[in-house]
């Protein structure tokens, strides 16, 4: 079975990191907001990461995906996910699959809330803040931290690097899904806490 014909229209489950075990096992962090429906997905894609923050896949593995795998076993573990597909039976097969993402087709997805969003529909947005007179625009969204604490933090390229920014319900003014735009009302001075640090 081939994967579905558009390679756009997925949601990221995971972002393979590296060898887990001896058997092939990987180990990888979760990017849905629910790990527990992995018991449910026996059928799953790999695609080639995307973002600065993603590790690039070897050339024999980036020739082949988007590619359909079966997941055949998986745990949690220390805050990610182990994954184990069919096929992957050494640490060597195991690390042809840094870096890319775990997926499913949109049309596979959980069900959301109103007012709740997939970690994968974030990136690639771009950040505005409203706060001052004039709405600034931060950068686009490359990552999302869900393991700093309780506020997931939007990675996002800023024009000196990379800016961290709380996503919580209090900043958060709008989202343009369609307009690829995330209208946020940030604390003054938090862009530039949460910038890189120029040199004196």
């Amino acid at each position: 079975m081939t994967a579905p014909e558009d390679t756009e229209n997925w949601v990221w489950l995971a972002r393979i990191r590296h060898p887990q075990g001896r058997k092939g096992e990987v180990i990888a962090q979760i990017l849905t907001d629910f790990p527990e429906k992995f018991t449910d997905r026996k059928r799953l894609w790999l695609l080639a990461g995307a973002g600065a923050s993603a590790r690039p896949a070897t050339a024999a593995v980036s020739a082949s995906v988007p590619r359909e795998v079966e997941l055949i076993a998986h745990w949690l573990h220390k805050g990610g996910i182990v994954l184990h597909f069919a096929g992957v039976d050494s640490i060597s097969d195991a690390e042809t699959l840094q870096g890319l993402i775990v997926a499913i087709p949109r049309s596979e997805r959980a069900s959301l809330a109103e007012d709740e969003f997939y970690i994968g529909d974030l990136v690639g947005c771009t950040v505005v803040d409203l706060a001052g007179s004039e709405p600034v625009s931060i950068g686009a969204i490359e990552d999302v931290d869900r393991t700093a604490g309780p506020v997931a933090l939007l990675v996002v390229a800023g024009a000196s690097g990379e800016v961290l920014v709380p996503f919580a319900k209090s900043y958060l003014r709008k989202i343009d899904l369609a307009a690829r735009r995330i209208e946020m009302a940030l604390p003054e001075g938090l862009i530039d806490l949460n910038s890189p640090k120029t040199a004196e």
